[in-house]
């Protein structure tokens, strides 16, 4: 091919690919996997999707106890009603003894001895009266009544404050409580609190919010929908080691950007998604001083799903607990995706009541129009409360809260992590991510940076960096002009079969790219690693027969 015509061929692909760096990384993901599987196919490679951070494990021990209990809440209904395929509802006089006889009958049982432990947990450490504790969990599990709050089953909700607390703060008892709220997943959390932060005026159309980047793509597109059309304000994480490699802090620089006190909210993913790395205690402290002296009536709303895979994790509920709105999801740490399990935390007082009492008498009214139906004082109905309501549109608060038996599910995770006093479930998991980021990089032939923060459920390779760092400035620019960012991803679909996602869609730099470290068996990172590598020096080489 002369040259006129590979000239032609490259702007031709050049132009194939420019569109996709303007849409959603996981719609984009679609079309990797359309090219991957064809390369498949001609091949005979099995196809490799670390697109995706759905974890290829699964918590058995909690699920088993959720089983075996299952079968005993069962046996409680046909108790009461037994005709052929009917049963009756539960019946609390005298449950928790006959429990007792069940799990006797049935020691040898897998579950038996975890359930029986959470069980007493809920007496001996929350004092729950054991009747009262068994029969919701029967009840919850069995479904047949809606939820009681709706907002979340009473005895469920303490223990999973207890987890929630000693995950993200340490079980730090000066926090005081929190209120929580169970939910579909994280992904149910962001649609109901950018909702109820618009129904109720604390955000508004067009007004300034903050986004910690690079961050999950919805907490970039839900601003920006004509509803919301919020101005955003990027927080980077921009800092470098003396090498020039990142570290993905937040330079003092960004977090002084929170200053402006017309910056509403602070949206962020702590740790980050992709990079997967933990706020350090220098940025945190410096948030902490910028709403302390600045910024007082900050709105913080902190996603922490990957808080469990970071040794001494801490969250910003334990650093700025008055203003900052908890997200926490099951979902990755227990490999429960398919149940949609998360929980929204607000501590009992908060910025978001005090800014609601404070709004304009006009606003008031609306909102007391808005929540009329649920109080004979609307006006005193808290943010926590607003939360429940508006995820069922106000009208149908009657009937709103997560079904029992995802509450019940989630309670068992809960108490499974409580009682895993040494940590073995969770030291396991920590293994698994930070074995796979080292069979990743050794495939890659480079030294992967050790670093206190990593979660490494995630790890976000910067193309740019890597240029700059091996072969300069010239070659770079090389890069940066004759290809487009996202043609590294092609290559590896096209060549290799391995979907992989491009970083600028998470807003991190335009050249990096995400591998999820969680969804793969080890031995496909090193595989990973390994095209990646290759493809980086197919790049070299082309830059050398030119030069």
């Amino acid at each position: 091919m002369n040259d006129n015509k590979q000239e032609e061929s490259q702007e031709s692909r050049r132009k194939m690919e420019r569109p996709y760096e303007g849409i959603s990384p996981f719609e984009f993901k679609n079309e990797l996997i359309r090219l991957a599987k064809d390369n498949e196919k001609k091949s005979a490679r099995t196809m490799l999707d670390a697109g995706r951070g759905n974890p290829n494990w699964t918590a058995a021990t909690p699920r088993e106890a959720f089983f075996v209990f299952g079968q005993f809440a069962v046996e409680e209904t046909r108790r009461v009603w037994n005709e052929g395929d009917l049963a009756g509802q539960p019946k609390q006089d005298g449950i928790a003894q006959r429990l007792d006889a069940y799990v006797n009958k049935h020691r040898e049982q897998p579950g038996v001895k975890l359930l029986m432990d959470i069980i007493n947990y809920g007496i001996e450490q929350r004092h729950f009266h054991p009747d009262q504790w068994v029969f919701e969990l029967v009840d919850g599990i069995i479904g047949d009544n809606y939820p009681l709050p709706d907002r979340m089953l009473v005895h469920v909700e303490q223990i999973v404050h207890d987890y929630v607390l000693a995950e993200m703060a340490h079980s730090e008892a000066s926090l005081g409580n929190f209120d929580l709220f169970s939910v579909e997943g994280a992904t149910a959390a962001m649609c109901y609190i950018f909702e109820t932060l618009y129904a109720n005026y604390l955000l508004e159309s067009g007004d300034k919010i903050a986004l910690m980047v690079p961050i999950f793509p919805p907490y970039i597109e839900i601003p920006q929908l004509s509803k919301y059309n919020f101005e955003i304000v990027e927080i980077r994480a921009t800092e470098m080691t003396e090498n020039d490699v990142h570290t993905w802090q937040y330079p003092q620089s960004e977090i002084d950007k929170l200053c402006d006190p017309t910056i509403k909210a602070l949206f962020l993913v702590n740790p980050s998604n992709p990079p997967s790395v933990a706020m350090n205690p220098k940025s945190r402290e410096l948030l902490k001083e910028v709403v302390s002296k600045h910024n007082r009536q900050l709105m913080i709303i902190s996603d922490d799903v990957y808080g469990t895979f970071v040794d001494d994790y801490h969250s910003l509920m334990a650093d700025l607990p008055f203003h900052t709105i908890g997200v926490y999801s099951f979902s990755k740490y227990f490999g429960v995706t398919g149940w949609r399990l998360g929980v929204i935390s607000v501590q009992h007082h908060n910025v978001f009541d005090q800014l609601i009492q404070q709004l304009p008498e006009v606003k008031q009214e609306q909102l007391k129009k808005r929540y009329g139906s649920l109080s004979l004082h609307p006006s005193k109905l808290r943010f926590i409360d607003r939360l429940v309501a508006d995820s069922r549109q106000v009208a149908l608060n009657h009937t709103a809260g997560l079904s029992t038996p995802q509450q019940v599910q989630m309670a068992f995770f809960a108490a499974f992590a409580l009682l895993d006093h040494k940590g073995r479930y969770k030291q396991l998991t920590k293994d698994i991510c930070r074995r796979r980021k080292k069979l990743l990089f050794d495939g890659l032939g480079i030294e992967a940076r050790k670093d206190p923060y990593d979660a490494a459920y995630y790890t976000e390779f910067d193309l740019g960096e890597w240029a700059q760092h091996h072969y300069g400035e010239k070659f770079t620019k090389y890069l940066q002009q004759e290809y487009e960012p996202v043609d590294i991803l092609f290559r590896l679909a096209e060549q290799s079969a391995i979907v992989l996602l491009n970083g600028g869609g998470f807003h991190g730099p335009n050249w990096s790219i995400r591998v999820s470290l969680a969804n793969l068996e080890d031995e496909a990172y090193a595989n990973i690693g390994e095209a990646l590598h290759h493809t980086l020096e197919e790049y070299v080489t082309q830059f050398k027969e030119l030069n």
